[in-house]
């Protein structure tokens, strides 16, 4: 293992983050899972994808 990730975890042991901190990554987490979720299972509806206009340039 790297020894910059023990450093990491001591320091976090030390300091752990708040829990406001700790709120908003859940509350970010359960977003991303959720909307992975809807587009496992019902799938992506078409209004949301992003047309691609690519010029004839082979970009």
């Amino acid at each position: 293992m790297n020894p910059r990730f023990f450093l990491k975890m001591a320091r976090i042991a030390r300091h752990p983050p708040s829990k406001k901190t700790i709120l908003s990554w859940i509350v970010v987490v359960t977003i991303a899972l959720i909307l992975f979720g809807v587009e496992r299972w019902i799938g992506w509806p078409a209004w949301l994808t992003v047309n691609s206009h690519r010029s004839g340039i082979g970009i």
